[in-house]
């Protein structure tokens, strides 16, 4: 009979070759998307028509969510734990109004109001920047995801004792109770697979895991038909001896990396010519 730790030998080994077989598929995927991208650039020739440039406007956005998932399957790794962190000291209001403003726009696109609020002036904390920037944009994507026309998504960061705490909470449809004893697992979890319009299931997986990696942690709160607040409790301590970092420019690649990241929320007039300039 397989013993208890041989059964748990084998299951992370499944989750290993999962995680590495995810990342091919996803570096596999990056060239293809990238001449599609070309191609679109190419339809919005000077003399192209409306048809075309809508056209050219739909297969943009094609492009850029395929992008997306792509980033997303490559980040699964981070899941399977060990997650190295390069932390530095991160004046976070600064962080924060630097990302929020880079959204702002595309929430519009939505017809939803993003507002942010951090009355820390000039308050540092260690972290990871890189990966802060993904938890956050992927709390920001599924908030405007869900939130219709006319509603809110709001932002806050506040200390509470020895925790730096961010706060996500929109005005959304919420998640539905047979929901949420899947929503961190969904990804991997038997059964019938959700919506279309639910994605993969890999973003609140990898926020908290991102969080669980700084030592924190992250917490759901929602209700069906009256919203979500996500929070994520981080220590609020700097890195001893490390200089504090200038926020840097969000930007990878060659493209966007907010619109990137908010892309599954978007309608395909976020990809117009004029947008993308």
């Amino acid at each position: 009979m397989e013993s208890r730790e041989e059964a748990r030998a084998v299951e992370e080994n499944r989750e290993r070759t999962l995680h590495e077989i995810l990342a091919s598929v996803a570096q596999q995927m990056r060239l293809p998307l990238n001449n599609i991208g070309l191609a679109a650039q190419w339809l919005l020739s000077e003399d192209a028509g409306e048809r075309e440039r809508r056209s050219a406007a739909i297969l943009q956005q094609s492009y850029y969510r395929m992008m997306r998932l792509a980033d997303q399957l490559s980040a699964t790794a981070l899941l399977a734990g060990g997650m190295t962190l390069h932390r530095g000291n991160l004046a976070v209001d600064r962080w924060l109004e630097g990302r929020c403003l880079e959204a702002e726009g595309l929430f519009r696109e939505r017809d939803v109001t993003l507002t942010w609020r951090c009355d820390l002036t000039g308050h540092i904390v260690g972290l990871d920047e890189e990966q802060m920037d993904r938890l956050l944009w992927n709390l920001l994507s599924n908030a405007l995801k869900f939130t219709s026309a006319g509603g809110a998504v709001t932002v806050t960061v506040r200390r509470a004792g020895a925790q730096l705490l961010l706060t996500v909470s929109d005005t959304g449809c919420g998640i539905s109770e047979d929901r949420m004893d899947t929503v961190f697992d969904r990804w991997h979890h038997a059964g019938a697979p959700d919506p279309a319009q639910h994605g993969v299931g890999l973003g609140l997986p990898l926020c908290r895991a991102i969080a669980e990696a700084h030592g924190g942690r992250l917490m759901l709160d929602s209700r069906e038909g009256e919203g979500t607040t996500v929070t994520v409790a981080l220590p609020d301590r700097r890195v001893q001896g490390g200089e504090v970092r200038q926020t840097t420019g969000d930007y990878a690649g060659g493209h966007s990396r907010v619109l990137l990241a908010l892309s599954d929320a978007l309608p395909y007039t976020a990809f117009t010519a004029e947008k993308l300039d």
